[in-house]
C-alpha cells in the first residue's frame, strides 16, 4: 500500500486514535495506582453518599461498606487494566497490519474494539448508571465525576465509531 494515500493516513489516524486511548489508560492506571487511598476514598464518599444533598429520600441506597467500596473500585481498576492492555495490543496489532490488505488490517481491529467496549461500560455502566445515577453522584459539590465520564464516553465512543466506519482500504 502506498503509504502517503487517503487510506494510509486514515489507517495511520486510527492508529493514533487507539493510542490516544492507550495512553489515557496508563495514566488513568498510574493516578490510582500512586494515589490509591484518595481515588478509593473518592469513590467511597460517592457510595456513602456522604457528600450528597437533597437526596434524602435516595439514602436507602447508600452503601457504607469499605470492603465494597474497595471492590467497587478495585472493579472499576481491573476493567481499566483490561481496556488499557486492549488498546495497546490493539495499537500494536494495527501497526504490524498497516500496510497489509484491507481484510487483515479490519481484524487487526479487534483488540481495539474490545478496549473501546470496555472503557464505554466502565464509563457508562460504573460510573454514569451506578454511581452517578444509583448514588447520586451529581448531588455532590465536591465529588461529581459525571462529566469527566461522559467526555470519557464521548472520545470511546467516537474512537469506536471512526475505528469500524471510515474507509481503510
Amino acid at each position: 500500500m502506498n503509504n502517503f494515500t487517503t487510506a494510509g493516513v486514515i489507517r495511520r489516524s486510527k492508529i493514533l486514535v487507539v493510542l490516544m486511548a492507550a495512553l489515557f489508560g496508563l495514566m488513568t492506571l498510574t493516578n490510582n495506582f500512586t494515589d490509591y487511598a484518595a481515588y478509593s476514598d473518592y469513590i467511597g464518599r460517592i457510595i456513602s453518599m456522604s457528600d450528597t444533598t437533597g437526596n434524602d429520600s435516595r439514602r436507602y441506597r447508600a452503601v457504607t461498606s469499605m470492603i465494597f467500596h474497595h471492590r467497587f473500585y478495585w472493579a472499576i481498576i481491573t476493567l481499566e487494566i483490561i481496556f488499557t492492555f486492549s488498546f495497546l495490543v490493539g495499537t500494536y496489532q494495527l501497526c504490524r497490519k498497516l500496510s497489509a490488505p484491507r481484510s487483515e488490517f479490519h481484524e487487526a481491529k479487534k483488540f481495539a474494539i474490545i478496549g473501546f467496549s470496555t472503557a464505554i461500560f466502565v464509563y457508562q455502566t460504573l460510573y454514569v448508571t451506578i454511581l452517578n445515577e444509583w448514588f447520586d453522584m451529581e448531588y455532590s459539590a465536591q465529588r461529581n465525576a459525571f462529566e469527566w465520564a461522559r467526555s470519557n464516553i464521548e472520545y470511546m465512543f467516537l474512537g469506536l465509531i471512526f475505528l469500524l466506519v471510515a474507509k481503510d482500504n
